[in-house]
């Protein structure tokens, strides 16, 4: 419980001008059979990071590992990480194509965009290693990944006004 707690504690970099800074989030734990009285033989603990541009991923393997090695050298126990990379950060900030995107959205919607890269994973992860230029448009996300997760219905009826200004400004 020590290395998760300090995993949970730990600053891993402050972000930067375009991601937030990177964070752990423990999304499962899981160990013993439900009994009372029982010590589980084992825990098991589903993790993951959201990471931005200034943290690679070895180096949160790198630090990851030295906190459990840090808490686990004096221990009979053990622990075992089996990881998974679902993505990349990605900035692709060549030409400025989010100041484009701004200005429909405006005409549009009337609100003023804000620019964020908090709203999760994103496919752009896949097409941003081509080296083409990535700007995801959507909805406002408020309630994402959580029980309520909505989308208003208004805001689902402005994308596809939004996309024909969009073409008709930027391209």
């Amino acid at each position: 419980m020590s290395a998760l707690a300090e995993l949970t504690s730990t600053a891993w970099d402050n972000g930067n001008d375009y991601f937030p800074a990177t964070s752990l989030q423990i999304s499962n734990i899981n160990g013993g059979t439900g009994a009372t009285n029982v010590i589980p033989e084992t825990l098991n603990v589903v993790f993951n990071f959201r990471f931005s541009t200034e943290t690679t991923e070895d180096e949160l393997k790198a630090k990851t590992h030295a906190i459990f090695d840090k808490h686990f050298t004096n221990s009979k126990a053990s622990y075992d990480i089996h990881w998974k990379l679902s993505g990349q950060p990605f900035l692709t900030l060549k030409e400025n194509w989010s100041q484009h995107a701004k200005m429909p959205s405006k005409k549009v919607t009337d609100v003023d965009t804000t620019l964020s890269t908090s709203g999760g994973t994103s496919d752009g992860r896949f097409i941003a290693p081509t080296g083409a230029q990535v700007v995801e448009l959507g909805v406002r996300n408020a309630t994402i990944h959580q029980v309520d997760e909505k989308v208003e219905v208004d805001d689902l009826g402005s994308l596809p006004k939004f996309t024909k200004v969009f073409w008709k400004i930027c391209c």
